[in-house]
Protein backbone atom coordinates (compact mmCIF):
# COMPACT_ATOMS: atom_id res chain seq x y z
CA UNK A 1 0.00 0.00 0.00
CA UNK A 2 1.15 3.54 -0.69
CA UNK A 3 2.50 5.55 2.23
CA UNK A 4 0.21 8.39 3.31
CA UNK A 5 2.02 11.69 3.26
CA UNK A 6 1.24 15.09 4.76
CA UNK A 7 -0.92 16.32 1.95
CA UNK A 8 -3.53 19.01 1.47
CA UNK A 9 -5.70 18.05 4.45
CA UNK A 10 -2.90 18.24 7.03
CA UNK A 11 -1.53 21.44 5.50
CA UNK A 12 -4.99 23.00 5.62
CA UNK A 13 -5.35 22.12 9.30
CA UNK A 14 -1.98 23.60 10.17
CA UNK A 15 -2.80 26.73 8.22
CA UNK A 16 -6.08 27.09 10.13
CA UNK A 17 -4.24 26.74 13.46
CA UNK A 18 -1.67 29.35 12.48
CA UNK A 19 -4.44 31.70 11.42
CA UNK A 20 -6.11 31.32 14.82
CA UNK A 21 -2.85 32.08 16.63
CA UNK A 22 -2.23 35.29 14.69
CA UNK A 23 -1.09 37.97 17.11
CA UNK A 24 0.58 35.57 19.54
CA UNK A 25 4.21 36.40 20.40
CA UNK A 26 7.34 34.90 18.88
CA UNK A 27 7.23 31.27 17.77
CA UNK A 28 3.82 30.74 19.33
CA UNK A 29 2.16 31.97 16.16
CA UNK A 30 4.24 30.35 13.44
CA UNK A 31 5.62 27.02 14.73
CA UNK A 32 2.82 24.47 14.48
CA UNK A 33 3.43 22.36 17.58
CA UNK A 34 3.93 25.37 19.81
CA UNK A 35 0.97 27.24 18.29
CA UNK A 36 -1.30 24.23 18.87
CA UNK A 37 -0.36 24.00 22.56
CA UNK A 38 -0.81 27.75 22.97
CA UNK A 39 -4.17 27.69 21.20
CA UNK A 40 -5.48 24.93 23.46
CA UNK A 41 -4.28 26.80 26.54
CA UNK A 42 -5.89 30.05 25.33
CA UNK A 43 -9.22 28.29 24.86
CA UNK A 44 -8.98 26.86 28.38
CA UNK A 45 -8.42 30.38 29.72
CA UNK A 46 -11.35 31.68 27.67
CA UNK A 47 -13.65 28.96 29.02
CA UNK A 48 -12.57 29.62 32.61
CA UNK A 49 -12.71 33.39 32.34
CA UNK A 50 -16.24 33.46 30.98
CA UNK A 51 -17.23 32.34 34.47
CA UNK A 52 -14.70 34.52 36.28
CA UNK A 53 -16.04 37.60 34.47
CA UNK A 54 -19.44 37.07 36.11
CA UNK A 55 -17.82 36.93 39.57
CA UNK A 56 -15.75 40.05 38.94
CA UNK A 57 -18.75 42.06 37.77
CA UNK A 58 -20.81 41.00 40.80
CA UNK A 59 -17.95 42.10 43.08
CA UNK A 60 -17.76 45.45 41.25
CA UNK A 61 -21.51 46.02 41.61
CA UNK A 62 -21.38 45.21 45.32
CA UNK A 63 -18.48 47.64 45.81
CA UNK A 64 -20.38 50.44 44.06
CA UNK A 65 -23.58 49.75 45.99
CA UNK A 66 -21.66 49.68 49.29
CA UNK A 67 -19.99 53.03 48.56
CA UNK A 68 -23.32 54.66 47.73
CA UNK A 69 -25.03 53.03 50.72
CA UNK A 70 -22.37 54.32 53.12
CA UNK A 71 -22.83 57.82 51.64
CA UNK A 72 -26.48 57.47 52.67
CA UNK A 73 -25.72 56.21 56.19
CA UNK A 74 -26.14 52.46 55.65
CA UNK A 75 -23.86 49.53 55.10
CA UNK A 76 -24.30 47.24 52.10
CA UNK A 77 -25.77 44.39 54.12
CA UNK A 78 -28.23 46.65 55.98
CA UNK A 79 -29.31 48.24 52.69
CA UNK A 80 -29.95 44.87 51.06
CA UNK A 81 -31.76 43.63 54.17
CA UNK A 82 -33.91 46.77 54.24
CA UNK A 83 -34.77 46.47 50.55
CA UNK A 84 -35.77 42.83 50.94
CA UNK A 85 -37.94 43.67 54.00
CA UNK A 86 -39.56 46.47 51.99
CA UNK A 87 -40.16 43.86 49.25
CA UNK A 88 -38.22 45.82 46.66
CA UNK A 89 -36.61 43.42 44.23
CA UNK A 90 -33.83 45.17 42.35
CA UNK A 91 -30.85 43.16 41.16
CA UNK A 92 -27.33 44.29 41.96
CA UNK A 93 -26.50 45.30 38.39
CA UNK A 94 -29.41 47.75 38.20
CA UNK A 95 -28.85 48.95 41.76
CA UNK A 96 -25.19 49.71 40.98
CA UNK A 97 -26.26 51.59 37.85
CA UNK A 98 -28.70 53.66 39.91
CA UNK A 99 -25.98 54.30 42.50
CA UNK A 100 -23.59 55.65 39.87
CA UNK A 101 -25.91 57.58 37.55
CA UNK A 102 -28.89 58.56 39.73
CA UNK A 103 -27.82 59.49 43.26
CA UNK A 104 -31.22 60.98 44.15
CA UNK A 105 -33.01 57.79 43.14
CA UNK A 106 -30.56 55.71 45.17
CA UNK A 107 -31.05 58.01 48.16
CA UNK A 108 -34.81 57.38 47.89
CA UNK A 109 -34.23 53.62 47.85
CA UNK A 110 -31.91 53.95 50.85
CA UNK A 111 -34.58 55.92 52.72
CA UNK A 112 -37.14 53.18 52.01
CA UNK A 113 -34.67 50.58 53.24
CA UNK A 114 -34.05 52.57 56.45
CA UNK A 115 -37.78 52.80 57.12
CA UNK A 116 -38.22 49.07 56.58
CA UNK A 117 -35.36 48.34 59.01
CA UNK A 118 -36.78 50.65 61.68
CA UNK A 119 -40.27 49.17 61.30
CA UNK A 120 -38.98 45.65 61.87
Amino acid sequence: MVRARSGVTVTRGRKRTRKLTKGFRASRHNLYRQSLVTLIRSRVYAFRDRRVRKREFRALWITRINAAARANGLSYSRLMNGLSRAQIEVDRKVLADIAVFDQEGFAALAAVAKEALEAA
